[in-house]
């Protein structure tokens, strides 16, 4: 009796300890956002702007983007949204309606972040005092602005999918990898772009003009992250060979939907 007595115990902890898991932890994910820089497009450029209600904007040459209302308001925000949600748009830069995000979104970095993460982040999002502030629309090129045509950019420049450890480096070189790749999105300003906005691998975060924020008072580019290191080693040539985007038959076998 007492053994089923103690296995039930223990069934029942396991049970406890799966649900929390699969809830997310919202503390942990606030700690993902400030690392991954989520108010830096998710927040007005101005004093006093509700955090993570969007309106940031976002020059580029296709036109201005601007940061949505990520807070829970169920419609202005994201509150209507599901778990499966927030991980299609994070894993595969699609929209709740199945249309495409416009990669200004930057889910080519995104997709590499492991699911613990994402479910801690949309904990911590759930949390959030919901705002009523309206999503602004784009302002992009007529022909910028179709959303279907953003299928083909994918054919070519993303390769949905989360990080696994690179062979040959340690946890710690890992885990800055990660950072690097994942929930830092370093390359989307540090890599160059070719014409179709898609980044040229084989220049891996060494620098690009950056896109000018509203109401900057001078053009900023962004600086070599490889500069420094005289002569990379096989390892650091093994890292910066896994952020380059694989042969187009691999590419259209993941990313064709």
């Amino acid at each position: 009796m007492r053994e089923l007595r103690a296995t039930a115990v223990a069934l029942a902890l396991c049970a406890a300890c799966g649900s929390a898991l699969a809830q997310g932890d919202a503390k942990r994910g606030e700690y993902l956002a400030k690392a991954g820089g989520c108010t830096g497009c998710h927040t007005e450029d101005k004093k006093d702007a509700v955090p993570f209600a969007g309106g940031r904007a976002l020059k580029t040459p296709f036109g201005t983007f601007f940061g949505p209302n990520i807070t829970p308001h169920p419609q202005a925000g994201i509150g209507s949204w599901t778990e499966a949600d927030f991980f299609r748009a994070m894993r595969e830069g699609d929209r709740p309606d199945g249309k495409n995000y416009f990669p200004a979104f930057p889910y080519p970095s995104f997709t590499k972040i492991v699911d613990r993460d994402l479910r801690d982040l949309w904990a911590f999002l759930r949390t959030l005092p919901p705002s009523a502030r309206a999503s602004q629309e784009h302002d992009l090129g007529f022909f910028y602005r179709w959303r279907f045509l953003v299928t083909f950019w994918k054919w070519f420049f993303f390769t949905p999918g989360p990080f696994t450890a690179l062979p040959g480096l340690s946890d710690i070189a890992n885990r800055g990898a990660y950072l690097v790749q994942a929930l830092g999105h370093c390359s989307e300003c540090h890599t160059p772009r070719n014409f179709f906005g898609g980044p040229k691998k084989s220049r891996f975060l060494t620098s690009r003009p950056r896109a000018s924020r509203s109401g900057a008072t001078k053009t900023c580019k962004t600086f070599s992250l490889r500069a420094s290191t005289p002569k990379a080693t096989s390892s650091q040539r093994r890292w910066a060979k896994s952020s380059r985007t694989p042969p187009a038959s691999s590419r259209l076998r993941t990313s064709t939907r």
